[in-house]
């Protein structure tokens, strides 16, 4: 298996390379040369079969060059031996044909822990094979940044920086990420927005002195073994509610594009997808592109589902890649066009090409809460910001209603208690390992919205791009 950038100009890589180069040399995000296909029999033979099973079957295509298959399937299997149920992402049945599949279940409560449990042990696998060390620096909008320090702390072969947005992430969000104890965790509140964090983490990997100086890495979903690790649930949901002999359709609660992402995925190695829908709140760029074909940027907005608080789909790119047929050259220009323009021009023939199979539909912070109530009155499920609207957009944008729907819960309820507990007037309890998180320590650093300042911050590491001994 070999990966080539959504822009054309940096060199093919391998699994190992594209693992640990995270963003490609040109700007670009890196996807599979090609797809591989599985057929009818191969996802039949996955029924029965434990998530871990299927993990191993989706993934080794992606990774067999690099790492024989009993090494990964021992991987895989330490990854989710921490999660606190045993089919590690359950569905629950919502009403006669809708699911909601609870990606919730990792160390951090958030779907993020799904494929960075497993990233923090392929990071190690190969840094420990090179007698390498990595500096990763990563960008959050409130969950990435916990799942990945839970996944990187204490490890040897890391140094790993995160950085949020001051002041707009919920309290158990930032608390998840700045109560960790571990001298090679940094956690950076940067004065700005998710976006803003986002381009400082880009500009990074686009300064390639900083980058080869301190073996510069990412977590974030520009890291293509994220959207890997992600494709598996959405087989594992399909297989256990009939496929391949019946399609799904799945909703996804999404800013960076990144999860929706790995579920069109599933579609190109053969999963049969009737329908993706997107759910957004009232940051709805994702929203306007596939109702309107108006990808313009806004204003951020704070939100009570700040993980979505997002102008700047970053895997979007991804999608582009393949409504442009794979010319790199004309993605680089259409992603340089938006980035000083900000408006994304896409031609009427592409859009329509995107309307096939996607839909999309977005609530304000009224229609979040009352939507969380009504969930709640109707089925005795607590959700959390992020999965409601997922959900609501499942419900209002399916266009068959026979084919089974699943909603993808991204985040426990208890992430974001004051939300629910308005909304239902029951507040969600955290789990135990977390219940005195407001009694825990802080430890992080607020930061200008400067790239060079944060540069800085990160060279002061004293194992920062050094090799291990």
């Amino acid at each position: 298996m070999r990966y080539v950038s959504t822009r054309g100009r940096a060199p093919e890589l391998s699994f190992e390379e594209v693992l640990l180069a995270g963003l490609a040399t040109d700007g670009g995000l890196y996807v599979p040369a090609a797809w591989p296909q599985f057929s009818a029999e191969d996802f039949k033979a996955m029924r029965g079969l434990s998530y871990e099973e299927v993990a191993v079957r989706v993934m080794l295509p992606f990774v067999e060059d690099c790492i024989p298959e009993n090494d990964f399937a021992n991987i895989v299997s330490e990854a989710y031996a921490g999660f606190d149920h045993d089919a590690v992402t359950p569905l629950r049945q919502l009403d006669q044909n809708t699911w909601m599949m609870e990606l919730f279940h990792g160390p951090t409560l958030a779907f993020k822990d799904v494929a960075l449990q497993l990233l923090g042990r392929l990071f190690d696998y190969f840094l420990t094979k090179r007698g390498e060390r990595v500096t990763i620096v990563g960008a959050t909008s409130g969950d990435t940044g916990s799942a990945a320090i839970e996944a990187c702390k204490d490890r040897d072969t890391i140094d790993i920086f995160i950085l949020h947005p001051h002041g707009r992430t919920s309290d158990v969000q930032r608390r998840q990420m700045t109560t960790v104890n571990s001298v090679n965790v940094t956690n950076i509140a940067v004065d700005g927005t998710f976006d803003d964090c986002q381009d400082i983490v880009k500009a990074m990997f686009n300064d390639p002195q900083f980058r080869d100086e301190v073996n510069l890495s990412a977590v974030n979903s520009i890291n293509w073994a994220r959207v890997m690790a992600q494709i598996v649930y959405y087989v594992y949901a399909g297989v256990a509610l009939g496929s391949p002999d019946r399609a799904i359709s799945f909703a996804v609660p999404s800013g960076n594009f990144g999860n929706i992402f790995a579920a069109y995925g599933a579609k190109q190695i053969g999963l049969p997808i009737e329908q993706l829908i997107v759910g957004s709140n009232s940051n709805d760029i994702l929203t306007r592109f596939f109702k309107h074909n108006d990808m313009s940027m806004l204003d951020v907005e704070p939100s009570l589902s700040p993980s979505m608080d997002i102008q700047i789909s970053s895997n979007f790119e991804r999608l582009l890649f393949d409504l442009y047929d794979r010319d790199g050259k004309e993605v680089a220009r259409v992603m340089q066009q938006f980035r000083v323009t900000g408006k994304l021009d896409l031609s009427d023939e592409r859009w329509q090409r995107t309307k096939e199979l996607f839909a999309a539909y977005s609530l304000d912070d009224d229609e979040t809460l009352a939507a969380i109530g009504a969930i709640f009155d109707s089925t005795g499920e607590l959700v959390d910001p992020h999965s409601v609207i997922g959900i609501v957009a499942g419900w209002t944008q399916q266009t068959n209603p026979k084919t089974p729907l699943v909603c993808m819960a991204t985040a426990h309820p208890a992430k974001f208690p004051d939300a629910v507990a308005k909304a239902t007037g029951k507040s969600p309890e955290l789990p135990e390992h977390l219940v005195d998180i407001f009694e825990r320590e802080e430890r992080y650093e607020v930061m200008d919205n400067s790239i060079h300042a944060i540069q800085e911050r990160v060279r002061k590491s004293n194992r920062a791009g050094q090799k291990t001994t």
